[in-house]
């Protein structure tokens, strides 16, 4: 694609992480992936890339309505972000809707930006990240998480359902096996 040249920024999404794990993250798998790029880039002769770990978590609690009236509430559009009021003060995270709800509540996904390489401001990486959830071919509109997290699972779930091993490497590079 690119004439095998490294890429100079990376983008990690990371799922299946719960709200206590997140220390644990980023003080081993932040610095693993620090030491490991800069490998990998120095026997390249390039300089280190400048990346980010973002963790996304579909299975939380929270729920977000949008108030049209005195006493009428509805889901909010798709792409709307909440990264103010009820995220936390001590960490750069936000909530993200990026499908549409036609019955019931819609769930927002929680995103906890652990490392920042990048240098990205806020609407960058929400709008990103909302692209990125239009990506998963498998789906005409939108998904809960970035295509990539979705093709993780899926391949994840393909193993161990048929395989009980390592999926073969050359599966990797072929869209439609996901």
């Amino acid at each position: 694609m690119n004439g095998g040249a490294l890429p100079n920024r990376i983008v990690f999404y990371r799922d299946g992480v719960g709200e206590g794990q997140l220390s644990f993250v980023y003080n081993t798998e932040v610095e693993a992936m620090k030491s490991r790029l800069q490998e990998v880039y120095a026997a390249e002769g390039k300089d280190e890339p400048m990346f980010s770990i973002i963790v996304c978590s579909k299975r939380i609690n929270t729920r977000i309505m949008l108030k049209t009236g005195q006493n009428k509430c509805e889901n909010p559009f798709p792409g709307t972000v909440v990264d103010s009021q009820i995220t936390l003060p001590e960490r750069w995270d936000f909530f993200l809707i990026s499908p549409m709800a036609r019955q019931g509540t819609v769930s927002p996904t929680s995103y906890n930006v652990l490392f920042d390489g990048n240098n990205l401001d806020a609407n960058k990486m929400q709008r990103l990240t909302f692209k990125l959830c239009h990506l998963y071919f498998n789906w005409s509109g939108t998904v809960a998480v970035p295509a990539v997290v979705q093709y993780a699972h899926k391949l994840a779930y393909l193993t161990g359902l048929a395989l009980g091993t390592r999926a073969n490497e050359g599966l990797s590079h072929l869209l439609y096996y996901l």
